[in-house]
Protein backbone atom coordinates (compact mmCIF):
# COMPACT_ATOMS: atom_id res chain seq x y z
CA UNK A 1 0.00 0.00 0.00
CA UNK A 2 1.44 3.24 -0.93
CA UNK A 3 0.23 6.55 0.74
CA UNK A 4 -0.06 9.67 -0.98
CA UNK A 5 0.25 14.12 0.21
CA UNK A 6 -0.52 15.26 3.27
CA UNK A 7 -4.64 16.39 2.90
CA UNK A 8 -5.20 20.18 3.49
CA UNK A 9 -9.24 19.55 4.19
CA UNK A 10 -8.65 16.54 6.45
CA UNK A 11 -5.01 17.27 8.23
CA UNK A 12 -4.51 13.72 7.54
CA UNK A 13 -1.73 11.74 4.66
CA UNK A 14 -4.72 9.74 2.21
CA UNK A 15 -3.94 6.72 0.78
CA UNK A 16 -3.50 5.73 -2.84
CA UNK A 17 -2.24 3.43 -5.94
CA UNK A 18 -0.50 7.06 -6.68
CA UNK A 19 3.25 7.05 -5.34
CA UNK A 20 2.81 11.12 -4.69
CA UNK A 21 4.41 12.15 -1.58
CA UNK A 22 4.68 8.54 -0.89
CA UNK A 23 4.50 8.38 3.44
CA UNK A 24 6.66 5.64 5.28
CA UNK A 25 7.05 4.29 8.70
CA UNK A 26 9.86 1.56 9.34
CA UNK A 27 7.86 0.25 12.14
CA UNK A 28 4.29 0.84 11.78
CA UNK A 29 1.22 0.18 8.76
CA UNK A 30 -1.06 2.71 8.50
CA UNK A 31 -4.31 1.61 8.16
CA UNK A 32 -6.07 3.28 5.25
CA UNK A 33 -9.90 3.38 6.76
CA UNK A 34 -9.26 4.34 10.25
CA UNK A 35 -5.66 6.10 10.73
CA UNK A 36 -4.89 3.85 13.45
CA UNK A 37 -0.74 2.90 13.48
CA UNK A 38 -0.58 -0.79 14.15
CA UNK A 39 3.08 -2.18 15.06
CA UNK A 40 3.47 -5.17 11.85
CA UNK A 41 4.52 -7.90 14.33
CA UNK A 42 1.05 -7.74 16.30
CA UNK A 43 -2.12 -9.54 15.20
CA UNK A 44 -5.26 -8.55 15.44
CA UNK A 45 -7.22 -9.13 18.62
CA UNK A 46 -3.98 -9.31 20.56
CA UNK A 47 -3.24 -6.97 23.23
CA UNK A 48 -0.34 -4.47 23.20
CA UNK A 49 2.41 -4.51 25.58
CA UNK A 50 1.93 -1.15 28.05
CA UNK A 51 -1.58 -0.31 25.95
CA UNK A 52 -5.19 -0.76 27.16
CA UNK A 53 -7.76 -2.67 25.59
CA UNK A 54 -7.41 -5.14 22.34
CA UNK A 55 -7.20 -4.27 18.79
CA UNK A 56 -10.66 -5.70 17.08
CA UNK A 57 -11.64 -5.92 13.48
CA UNK A 58 -15.66 -5.64 14.49
CA UNK A 59 -15.36 -2.22 15.45
CA UNK A 60 -15.54 0.75 12.56
CA UNK A 61 -12.85 3.18 14.44
CA UNK A 62 -10.35 1.68 16.87
CA UNK A 63 -8.63 3.74 19.36
CA UNK A 64 -4.91 2.51 20.56
CA UNK A 65 -4.39 4.61 24.48
CA UNK A 66 -0.87 4.17 25.46
CA UNK A 67 0.73 4.55 28.70
CA UNK A 68 4.03 5.66 27.15
CA UNK A 69 3.03 7.53 23.68
CA UNK A 70 5.86 6.94 21.18
CA UNK A 71 6.77 9.81 18.56
CA UNK A 72 5.89 8.77 15.10
CA UNK A 73 7.24 10.67 12.18
CA UNK A 74 6.16 10.42 9.05
CA UNK A 75 8.48 10.13 6.54
CA UNK A 76 8.08 12.52 3.09
CA UNK A 77 9.16 10.12 0.61
CA UNK A 78 9.08 9.71 -3.65
CA UNK A 79 11.02 8.53 -6.49
CA UNK A 80 10.41 12.43 -7.97
CA UNK A 81 11.19 15.98 -6.59
CA UNK A 82 8.13 17.55 -7.83
CA UNK A 83 6.06 15.25 -6.25
CA UNK A 84 8.02 16.24 -2.83
CA UNK A 85 6.87 19.96 -3.74
CA UNK A 86 3.72 19.31 -4.45
CA UNK A 87 2.98 17.55 -0.72
CA UNK A 88 5.10 19.87 1.25
CA UNK A 89 3.18 22.83 -0.36
CA UNK A 90 -0.23 21.23 0.39
CA UNK A 91 0.81 20.82 3.82
CA UNK A 92 1.64 24.66 4.50
CA UNK A 93 -0.99 26.18 2.18
CA UNK A 94 -3.56 25.57 5.08
CA UNK A 95 -1.05 27.77 7.51
CA UNK A 96 -1.12 30.14 5.22
CA UNK A 97 -4.69 30.55 5.05
CA UNK A 98 -4.71 30.87 9.00
CA UNK A 99 -4.16 34.66 8.91
CA UNK A 100 -6.12 37.59 10.33
CA UNK A 101 -3.62 38.35 12.84
CA UNK A 102 -1.01 40.12 10.86
CA UNK A 103 1.49 39.45 13.28
CA UNK A 104 1.11 35.64 13.27
CA UNK A 105 3.65 33.73 11.95
CA UNK A 106 3.69 30.06 10.97
CA UNK A 107 7.51 28.92 11.33
CA UNK A 108 8.92 25.78 9.96
CA UNK A 109 12.57 24.33 10.92
CA UNK A 110 14.03 22.95 7.75
CA UNK A 111 17.42 21.27 8.68
CA UNK A 112 19.77 18.96 7.47
CA UNK A 113 23.25 18.08 6.59
CA UNK A 114 25.55 19.99 3.94
CA UNK A 115 24.27 19.08 0.43
CA UNK A 116 21.22 17.61 1.12
CA UNK A 117 19.23 20.32 -0.69
CA UNK A 118 17.59 22.45 1.86
CA UNK A 119 17.86 25.64 -0.12
CA UNK A 120 16.81 24.76 -3.54
CA UNK A 121 13.75 22.20 -1.57
CA UNK A 122 12.52 25.35 1.04
CA UNK A 123 12.78 28.10 -1.98
CA UNK A 124 10.83 25.91 -4.20
CA UNK A 125 7.39 25.27 -2.13
CA UNK A 126 7.65 28.81 -0.79
CA UNK A 127 7.50 29.45 -5.00
CA UNK A 128 4.60 27.04 -4.94
CA UNK A 129 3.34 27.95 -1.74
CA UNK A 130 2.50 31.69 -3.24
CA UNK A 131 1.61 30.66 -6.31
CA UNK A 132 -1.04 28.70 -5.55
CA UNK A 133 -2.33 31.27 -3.05
CA UNK A 134 -2.55 33.52 -5.59
CA UNK A 135 -4.67 31.48 -7.86
CA UNK A 136 -6.82 31.12 -4.69
CA UNK A 137 -6.81 34.70 -4.01
CA UNK A 138 -9.87 37.20 -4.61
CA UNK A 139 -10.04 38.06 -8.28
CA UNK A 140 -10.70 41.84 -7.54
CA UNK A 141 -7.07 41.63 -5.30
CA UNK A 142 -5.39 44.23 -8.24
CA UNK A 143 -1.74 43.08 -6.60
CA UNK A 144 -1.41 39.65 -4.60
CA UNK A 145 1.49 39.48 -2.37
CA UNK A 146 3.35 36.49 -1.14
CA UNK A 147 2.16 35.09 1.43
CA UNK A 148 5.69 32.76 2.36
CA UNK A 149 8.73 33.20 2.70
CA UNK A 150 12.63 31.87 3.40
CA UNK A 151 15.08 33.15 6.15
CA UNK A 152 18.47 31.25 5.49
CA UNK A 153 20.57 30.72 8.57
CA UNK A 154 23.88 31.39 6.18
CA UNK A 155 23.65 35.14 6.74
CA UNK A 156 24.43 34.52 10.99
CA UNK A 157 27.62 33.36 10.27
CA UNK A 158 30.53 35.08 12.08
CA UNK A 159 31.83 37.60 10.26
CA UNK A 160 35.70 37.26 9.14
CA UNK A 161 36.88 40.21 11.75
CA UNK A 162 35.49 38.13 14.60
CA UNK A 163 37.17 34.89 13.13
CA UNK A 164 40.59 36.85 12.93
CA UNK A 165 40.00 37.78 16.67
CA UNK A 166 39.73 34.23 18.11
CA UNK A 167 42.86 32.71 19.33
CA UNK A 168 43.34 30.47 16.44
CA UNK A 169 42.05 32.09 13.50
CA UNK A 170 43.59 29.56 10.64
CA UNK A 171 41.33 26.76 12.92
CA UNK A 172 38.47 29.05 12.79
CA UNK A 173 38.02 29.70 8.98
CA UNK A 174 39.53 25.64 8.19
CA UNK A 175 36.18 25.01 10.41
CA UNK A 176 33.62 27.96 9.30
CA UNK A 177 30.21 26.45 9.02
CA UNK A 178 30.44 24.24 12.56
CA UNK A 179 28.28 25.56 15.11
CA UNK A 180 30.78 27.84 17.12
CA UNK A 181 31.27 29.84 13.83
CA UNK A 182 27.96 31.12 13.91
CA UNK A 183 26.27 33.56 16.09
CA UNK A 184 23.32 31.86 17.77
CA UNK A 185 22.41 34.41 20.25
CA UNK A 186 21.84 37.00 17.15
CA UNK A 187 19.69 33.77 15.52
CA UNK A 188 17.98 34.09 18.17
CA UNK A 189 16.76 37.38 18.94
CA UNK A 190 16.09 37.58 15.62
CA UNK A 191 13.38 35.31 15.41
CA UNK A 192 11.81 36.23 18.83
CA UNK A 193 11.01 39.65 17.15
CA UNK A 194 9.77 37.81 13.74
CA UNK A 195 7.50 35.82 16.32
CA UNK A 196 6.58 38.97 18.59
CA UNK A 197 6.68 41.54 16.07
CA UNK A 198 5.42 39.99 12.65
CA UNK A 199 8.43 41.50 10.81
CA UNK A 200 11.79 41.70 11.10
CA UNK A 201 15.28 42.38 9.02
CA UNK A 202 17.90 39.67 8.72
CA UNK A 203 21.26 39.31 7.15
CA UNK A 204 21.92 37.35 4.08
CA UNK A 205 25.44 35.72 3.47
CA UNK A 206 27.70 37.22 0.62
CA UNK A 207 29.77 33.71 -1.05
CA UNK A 208 31.95 36.07 -2.96
CA UNK A 209 33.00 38.32 0.06
CA UNK A 210 33.15 35.65 3.02
CA UNK A 211 30.47 37.87 5.26
CA UNK A 212 27.14 38.72 5.68
CA UNK A 213 25.24 41.46 4.53
CA UNK A 214 23.16 43.52 7.28
CA UNK A 215 19.03 43.60 6.66
CA UNK A 216 19.24 42.21 3.11
CA UNK A 217 16.04 40.13 4.10
CA UNK A 218 13.11 41.46 4.97
CA UNK A 219 10.58 39.10 6.36
CA UNK A 220 6.90 41.60 6.42
CA UNK A 221 3.81 41.16 8.33
CA UNK A 222 1.80 39.48 4.84
CA UNK A 223 4.33 36.39 5.05
CA UNK A 224 2.39 33.73 7.08
CA UNK A 225 4.75 31.15 7.13
CA UNK A 226 8.56 31.36 7.21
CA UNK A 227 10.98 28.48 6.47
CA UNK A 228 14.03 28.73 8.39
CA UNK A 229 16.52 26.48 6.94
CA UNK A 230 20.08 25.48 8.46
CA UNK A 231 22.23 23.20 9.84
CA UNK A 232 21.77 23.62 13.19
CA UNK A 233 18.51 25.01 14.09
CA UNK A 234 17.35 21.60 15.93
CA UNK A 235 21.01 21.49 18.08
CA UNK A 236 20.73 20.60 21.50
CA UNK A 237 23.66 22.80 23.41
CA UNK A 238 23.06 26.35 24.62
CA UNK A 239 21.47 28.90 22.98
CA UNK A 240 20.86 26.67 19.88
CA UNK A 241 18.45 24.55 22.25
CA UNK A 242 16.25 27.68 22.73
CA UNK A 243 16.06 27.91 18.64
CA UNK A 244 14.94 24.73 18.22
CA UNK A 245 12.12 25.41 20.48
CA UNK A 246 10.90 28.16 18.38
CA UNK A 247 9.61 26.32 15.47
CA UNK A 248 5.85 25.40 14.91
CA UNK A 249 7.25 22.77 12.84
CA UNK A 250 10.29 20.58 12.43
CA UNK A 251 11.43 19.14 9.09
CA UNK A 252 13.95 17.30 8.35
CA UNK A 253 16.13 16.62 4.65
CA UNK A 254 17.51 12.53 5.29
CA UNK A 255 20.41 12.05 3.14
CA UNK A 256 23.03 9.31 2.37
CA UNK A 257 26.03 10.52 3.66
CA UNK A 258 28.28 9.45 1.27
CA UNK A 259 25.59 11.53 -1.54
CA UNK A 260 25.44 14.34 0.23
CA UNK A 261 29.18 14.61 0.29
CA UNK A 262 29.75 13.96 -2.99
CA UNK A 263 27.34 17.29 -4.19
CA UNK A 264 29.79 19.03 -1.54
CA UNK A 265 32.61 18.32 -3.18
CA UNK A 266 30.95 19.15 -6.58
CA UNK A 267 30.10 22.87 -5.22
CA UNK A 268 33.58 23.07 -3.63
CA UNK A 269 35.30 22.54 -6.73
CA UNK A 270 32.95 24.81 -8.92
CA UNK A 271 34.35 27.73 -6.50
CA UNK A 272 37.84 26.75 -7.78
CA UNK A 273 39.11 24.70 -4.93
CA UNK A 274 41.21 22.21 -6.67
CA UNK A 275 40.44 18.63 -5.82
CA UNK A 276 42.68 17.66 -3.38
CA UNK A 277 41.30 21.30 -0.97
CA UNK A 278 38.55 20.33 -1.65
CA UNK A 279 38.61 17.25 -0.25
CA UNK A 280 40.79 18.01 2.45
CA UNK A 281 37.80 20.50 3.40
CA UNK A 282 35.47 17.48 3.55
CA UNK A 283 37.14 15.33 5.16
CA UNK A 284 38.59 18.06 8.02
CA UNK A 285 35.35 20.20 8.48
CA UNK A 286 32.27 19.11 5.80
CA UNK A 287 31.97 15.51 7.27
CA UNK A 288 32.64 16.28 10.72
CA UNK A 289 29.19 18.76 10.22
CA UNK A 290 27.23 16.78 8.66
CA UNK A 291 27.51 13.77 11.25
CA UNK A 292 26.66 16.13 14.06
CA UNK A 293 23.77 17.57 11.87
CA UNK A 294 22.42 14.00 11.63
CA UNK A 295 22.24 13.50 15.48
CA UNK A 296 19.60 16.32 15.25
CA UNK A 297 17.03 14.16 13.34
CA UNK A 298 14.97 13.33 16.42
CA UNK A 299 14.38 16.24 17.03
CA UNK A 300 12.25 16.51 14.02
CA UNK A 301 7.82 16.44 13.29
CA UNK A 302 8.58 15.39 9.21
CA UNK A 303 11.34 13.64 7.63
CA UNK A 304 12.18 14.38 3.90
CA UNK A 305 14.21 11.87 1.95
CA UNK A 306 15.94 13.73 -0.58
CA UNK A 307 16.41 12.66 -3.72
CA UNK A 308 18.31 13.82 -7.08
CA UNK A 309 16.92 17.30 -8.35
CA UNK A 310 17.19 16.20 -11.93
CA UNK A 311 15.19 13.17 -11.22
Amino acid sequence: MEVSAFSATTGRYSCSSSDLGLLKNEKHTIWRHNWVAIPRNKRIGQPLQGQIGFLTPKKKSLKVLSSQQQKEVPVVESRRIDEIYDALTERLLPKAAMASNSNLKYIVGLVGPPGAGKSTLSSEVIRQVNKQWSQKAPSMASEVQPIATVLPMDGFHLYRHQLDAMENPEEAYARRGAPWTFDPARLLKCLKDLRNQGSVYAPSFDHGVGDPVEDDIFVNPQHKVVIVEGNYLFHEEGIWKEISSIFDEKWFVEIDIETSMRRVLKRHISTGKPPHVAQWRIDYNDRPNAELVNNSKKHADLVIKSVDFQS
